[in-house]
């Protein structure tokens, strides 16, 4: 991440420049009737403030047909990304919870990641997929509340020197007002790099939401990383209105359950050496984090991790550990709250790679090891939890490519779970064959944010995971990806034809 404000050194230092995709920005001339904006909306940048009006304005049902249209006449991919997200943050408030119809925000940096990884002449799919999705999620929040983002309070704004001090006197203090106001401030004078450091331990202080604020504080940034900073403001201010949301009373004067492994753990990252980075790989020590996964409590969690850090353990073996306790829990309840274990993971290891500030990148891992166990007392309250070990794991092989096993996956789950393992020990080139044949499939057939979310989340930690391991996360990660026997979703053929 660029540590700059300046428009071209952060979009070169993005994954989309490296794409090579077409970044040409084919507007349309701003008539007067579209300049006038309501003066209770938040404005946006001049230059995409008519592309997100007509996300927001045009029917559902005539949206795809109208970009794809404007596709074709020269309108670039990165500006269809910035208007969408911007629309989105505009238009759908993330509360009373971080996710339902919010997913319309929180997916739009995993498709971009999709479109980024997949196939020339499907890259458009995952676009125009949250586009439509946007519609859906803009008339739920009109139904509901008719909430749309009000501008900021120019007069309340904290100076540059004050905006940091009072950002997080707010955020401590859960003061939604304050933070609002502080954090503009700080979008307009601080570096990407200095609000992601300060996001980064507010969006994993809490376990609210199945992890969504952790994924909404990572996915964020990584789309103003792809779309440019000067798009930052709004996306920051509904970030930080999304961390804040809570139940009952203030958080900061009571001692909520959701809170508790905050605060523990924000004392026991004192406790692990200094040099805990530079331990060792340990797949027995992996293995032993797993069971205290599945049997201890988060308070237990924490201290196991901080315990093999101490003894000389490596950082990527405590993480091989949260990565295979979270895909173990997508393999006994593949569901909601299953999969949310690994879409959080994803978030929580992307800020730890990210962040340049080391009690952070400590704070993130014990709070990753606190979460499972509260992941799994979650999903209890859901159904029936099943007895499958992801170590336990035993290959077959029957299948002689990915097609059989996404084939068997539209009949057995724990059936193509086993062949795909058997086919990642036959084949040195399988897991690339996987990942590529079930990243089009979300593309053909996904339905759901949480396809996309999913996929493009196991996708990319699929290479986090050492060897040791990785294919048995890869196979776990198969509960919840698509197979190839469902149907094709109705968006597919309708974006086929209004870009042919």
């Amino acid at each position: 991440m660029s540590s700059s404000p300046d428009r071209r050194e952060f979009l070169s230092a993005s994954a989309l420049g490296a794409a090579g995709l077409p970044l040409l920005a084919g507007l349309q001339p701003v008539r007067a009737a579209d300049a006038k904006l309501d003066p209770n909306l938040v404005r946006l940048d001049s230059g995409i403030e008519p592309l997100v009006r007509l996300l927001e304005e045009t029917p559902r049902n005539e949206l795809v047909e109208k970009v794809a249209d404007r596709v074709k006449k020269g309108l670039g991919y990165k500006d269809v990304l910035a208007a969408l997200l911007l629309a989105g943050v505009r238009n759908v408030q993330p509360r009373p919870n971080v996710g339902f119809k919010f997913h319309a925000v929180l997916v739009v940096n995993s498709a971009h990641l999709a479109s980024l990884a997949g196939p020339d002449n499907e890259r458009w799919l995952p676009i125009f997929w949250a586009i439509d999705n946007f519609k859906s999620s803009q008339a739920q929040t009109l139904k509901e509340s008719g909430w749309r983002m009000r501008p900021v309070n120019e007069m309340k704004l904290p100076p540059a020197r004050k905006a940091k001090a009072a950002f997080v006197a707010a955020m401590e203090g859960w003061d939604e007002e304050a933070a609002d106001e502080a954090v503009a401030a700080l979008a307009r004078t601080a570096s990407a790099d200095e609000l992601f450091e300060l996001f980064a331990r507010f969006g994993c202080r809490d376990f609210r939401d199945i992890g969504h604020k952790a994924i909404y504080v990572a996915n964020a940034f990584r789309a103003l990383q792809a779309i440019g900073w000067h798009h930052a403001e709004p996306v920051l201010r509904s970030l930080a209105y999304a961390l804040l949301q809570h139940e009952g009373d203030n958080p900061a004067k009571r001692d909520g359950a959701p809170d508790r492994p905050g605060r523990k753990n924000a004392e026991l990252v004192n406790r692990i050496r200094k040099e805990w980075v530079g331990g060792k790989d340990d797949a027995e020590a992996t293995a032993d984090l797993l069971a205290t996964l599945r049997d201890g409590s988060e308070r237990d969690a924490a201290e196991k991790a901080a315990e093999q850090l101490n003894a000389g353990v490596s950082p990527r073996s405590v993480w091989d550990g949260l990565f295979l306790g979270a895909g173990e829990c997508l393999m006994q309840q593949p569901g909601i709250v299953g999969l949310h274990t690994l879409t959080t993971m994803n978030a929580l290891r992307h800020a730890y790679d990210t962040t340049g500030d080391d009690e952070t990148r400590r704070m993130l891992m014990l709070q990753g090891a606190s979460f499972l166990p509260l992941f799994r007392a979650a999903m209890t309250g859901r159904g029936k939890v099943g007895d499958a070990r992801i170590d336990k794991l035993e290959p077959s092989d029957k299948a002689d490519g990915a097609a059989d096993v996404y084939a068997e996956l539209s009949r057995d789950k724990a059936s193509a779970a086993r062949m795909a393992l058997g086919y990642l020990k036959s084949d040195g080139q399988a897991g690339k064959k996987l990942i590529d044949a079930g990243r089009l499939l979300v593309f053909l057939k996904g339905n759901d944010a949480h396809d996309y979310k999913f996929s493009s989340a196991v996708l990319e930690d699929y290479a986090h995971v050492t060897p040791h391991w990785r294919d048995r996360f890869l196979a776990a990660s198969l509960f919840w990806l698509k197979g190839s026997g469902g149907r094709d979703a109705p968006i597919v053929k309708r974006v086929h034809a209004a870009l042919a």
